[in-house]
């Protein structure tokens, strides 16, 4: 693994001995990272195994077994949680593929649904998750999760949407105009929201203007990732304090300006699935590459 430098910019980001951890290995597909503050853990879902993990100080202990499918069919293959977040009060967010829901941690540790349906119709799997400073949260729904894809009988949305529950509960539709919506974050004055699109004819990342309702205003291509050679598609989003992108991709991670440009990759020789901010200063990114969880440090 290693650091691809194409900006000076990218040298006020990540130091120049930067060094890439592998904190552990051995999963089917890691997804999903987020910092809890509180306990001072990473928590992440492996998809295929249906569990969300916790890292701390070298250990792994399971959080939630099962995590995001409650039934036994074998060919939920992919039936697990994956996008987790703390939402305004500080629930743990979980985007359940087989549940087809956004479900919230209790502490007692029950889950109570959040949303699993738009205009009566089932969500197809719910992916990743961003929650505005207004106590509204987004969701990508694309049908990864779905035993059949697009073809699944047990569909309802014949599209893939972005979406927002209210604080009242109400879901509304954000966009549908992206093939396989994935990973999303706000910018940091939650004017734009980003969304990745994991579709290898058009890997793009979407910006997504939104207006004083929550709702989308206008919409425009922010980076292409076409031309860039590597493992991987479009897929978590984070923003920085100072409005840089950190996107997973081709290659591994991306460090894209406020403006767009790409600055330099994180080289991780594997598909990398999500990223999140974390440690005791926010200063630690933290990486679920395929079967590993890897971290390195930031300025």
């Amino acid at each position: 693994m290693a650091v691809e430098r194409l900006d000076p910019a990218l040298d006020k980001l990540i130091p120049a001995d930067a060094k890439i951890e592998v904190l552990a290995e051995g999963f089917k597909w890691s997804e999903g990272p987020v910092w809890n503050a509180k306990t001072g853990e990473l928590l992440f879902s492996d998809v295929p195994n249906n569990v969300i993990h916790a890292w701390k100080d070298g250990k792994i202990r399971d959080v939630m077994r099962p995590s995001g499918y409650s039934g036994d069919d074998p060919a939920w293959r992919s039936s697990g949680s994956n996008g987790l977040a703390f939402d305004a009060v500080g629930r743990l967010l979980i985007a359940e593929h087989g549940d087809r829901r956004v479900s919230a941690l209790m502490e007692d540790g029950g889950k109570i649904p959040v949303a699993d349906r738009f205009e009566g119709k089932r969500f197809n799997s719910p992916n990743d998750i961003a929650v505005h400073s207004s106590g509204a949260i987004y969701l990508t729904d694309p049908i990864y999760g779905l035993p059949k894809g697009e073809e699944d009988p047990a569909r309802e949305i014949d599209y893939c949407g972005v979406f927002r529950v209210g604080t009242d509960g109400v879901v509304s539709l954000v966009t549908k105009e992206l093939e396989r919506p994935n990973g999303l974050a706000f910018s940091p004055d939650e004017k734009t929201l980003y969304v990745a699109n994991s579709h290898n004819p058009r890997a793009i990342i979407l910006a997504v203007s939104i207006g004083k309702d929550g709702m989308a205003t206008a919409t425009k291509v922010f980076f292409d990732t076409k031309n860039l050679e590597g493992k991987g598609s479009p897929d978590g989003l984070k923003v920085d304090a100072a409005g840089h992108l950190w996107a997973t991709g081709p290659g591994g991670l991306l460090i894209i300006s406020p403006q767009g440009k790409l600055l330099g990759r994180v080289l991780t020789g594997k598909a990398t699935a999500n990223v999140a901010f974390g440690g005791k200063d926010g200063k630690t990114v933290f990486l679920t590459a395929h079967d590993t969880l890897v971290r390195f440090k930031i300025f």
